[in-house]
């Protein structure tokens, strides 16, 4: 039987201590499709030699280098909770994390406002060690002043000469003469107790101001975070936190697969172009302390019309080692595919989920796990470990109903789940019928491509 040898797997994964809020965290995210931000190492299973070629690249990043990856799976396979789990594995090795998911009004290059709404985003959801959750950018910047205030007393100098100096080589960056006079505005509110400049200098710092007219006027620089600079900012920003003590910068983007759905190929080959800059960065050891993590699905990889393969320059970096065949695999490109996870991880993922949630004697039985799992291939075959998000709410599901109605049995529930599999977002407005977005593709403007009367 396919589960005979899973008994010892579901002990391997045993998770002790789980803070309350880790658990609520997890059940709610869990139940609702999503992935959790917290709590994810006490469900993780599987993928081990991915994750481990990811903390190297977080160790290099930390020694002054750069790194970056295209993170390519289904729908439901676990592409988000992969980059999360990624994501607190750099907070853990030190490194500052910027994230954010790409959205119709968030994207790399725009001219409409969109790019800098997504350095606005990514800013807002800035994460330390200490904040994990984001919101942390004001204490960066506080951690800044106060070395440098710590610097200057242990000198027996002015506070304000010290900041001159660690930002001096801002000025050879591009943006770096008025990033370094922001910080410089920060510190004179903080010295002055003026609560309104030290707000303008983190609006400034989160690309929050639209017009460059009143950046002028609360702060006296001339320029803004717009939409043709956010990849100059995000360098810039590598550095500043370098500066206040942290090992790098992590860059975290998912739903890349927006970029693919653009109706204008204008719009998808200006973001191509963006994405190629850096990716030419990062390959040439142009940049320094950053790293970047890019999750779409392999349509948004491979597809030659709509695709990043529909970039030629693209298309020949990120294309797969010609070696790889047979069971080989190679993952030190940029490209990592995620594997699907085995009968064996499904067994262990809601093995982990069960501990979570329940309490040791009250917990199901590995029979009742196996049992579950069959009824899952029985209905939807290998998708339900392939793609298992479905799987996992359903689970969940049934454990919340089990600890809410005592005296219920699970096999009186099992035969009653309806799961299907994971087809993920609606694609018939990218693979329509002739006349629809695909056949109209064009390089006029975003929204009158697809406007219909």
């Amino acid at each position: 039987m396919l589960f005979k040898s899973l008994g010892k797997a579901s002990r391997e994964g045993v998770v002790a201590g789980i803070k309350r809020k880790d658990r609520d965290t997890i059940i709610q995210a869990l139940r609702a499709g999503v992935v959790p931000k917290l709590g994810l190492q006490h469900i993780q299973v599987g993928r081990a030699r991915e994750i481990q070629e990811l903390i190297n690249d977080m160790e290099r990043i930390a020694d002054g280098g750069s790194a970056i990856r295209f993170i390519i799976g289904e729908y439901g396979s676990g592409k988000t909770f992969f980059l999360n789990l990624i994501r607190l594995v750099a907070l853990e090795k030190g490194l500052v994390v910027m994230s954010a998911d790409l959205a119709p009004d968030r994207r790399l290059h725009a001219t409409g406002g969109q790019a800098r709404g997504l350095y606005a985003e990514m800013a807002r959801n800035l994460s330390t060690r200490t904040k994990p959750d984001g919101g942390a950018l004001t204490s960066v910047v506080e951690r800044f002043v106060s070395q440098a205030h710590q610097e200057a007393e242990s000198k027996a100098i002015e506070i304000g000469t010290v900041i001159r100096e660690k930002l001096a080589h801002f000025e050879e960056l591009t943006g770096g003469y008025d990033f370094a006079n922001v910080l410089h505005r920060y510190w004179d509110g903080h010295e002055s107790g003026d609560d309104d400049l030290k707000s303008a200098a983190l609006r400034w710092l989160r690309g929050e101001f639209s017009t460059k007219t009143d950046a002028k006027k609360a702060l006296g620089v001339r320029t803004i975070v717009d939409d043709a600079s956010v990849y100059d900012h995000l360098k810039l920003m590598s550095e500043f936190v370098c500066a206040a003590g942290y090992k790098g910068l992590l860059v975290s983007l998912d739903e890349m697969v927006n970029l693919f759905k653009l109706t204008s190929s204008q719009a998808r080959n200006a973001n191509y172009e963006q994405i190629l800059r850096i990716l030419n960065d990062v390959l040439q050891g142009s940049a320094a302390h950053l790293g970047f993590m890019m999750g779409g699905t392999p349509e948004f990889l491979m597809n030659t019309r709509r695709g990043l393969y529909s970039y030629e320059a693209l298309q020949s970096r990120l294309s797969e080692n010609t070696f790889v065949r047979d069971g080989l695999i190679d993952l030190s490109g940029p490209v990592i595919r995620l594997s699907n996870l085995t009968p064996e991880d499904m067994f262990v993922l809601l093995s982990n989920i069960r501990r979570v949630m329940q309490e040791p004697e009250s917990a199901l039985s590995d029979d009742a796990l196996q049992a579950f799992m069959v009824h899952c291939s029985e209905r939807i075959g290998e998708a339900y470990f392939r793609t298992p998000r479905n799987t996992v709410t359903a689970f969940v599901n049934m454990l919340a109903v089990l600890e809410q109605n005592p005296g219920t049995q699970w096999s009186d529930l099992i035969e009653g789940i309806s799961i299907a599999a994971d087809g993920g977002d609606d694609m018939s407005d990218i693979y329509d019928a002739p006349g629809g977005p695909l056949a109209a593709d064009g390089d006029g403007d975003d929204d009158l491509t697809s406007f219909r009367l």
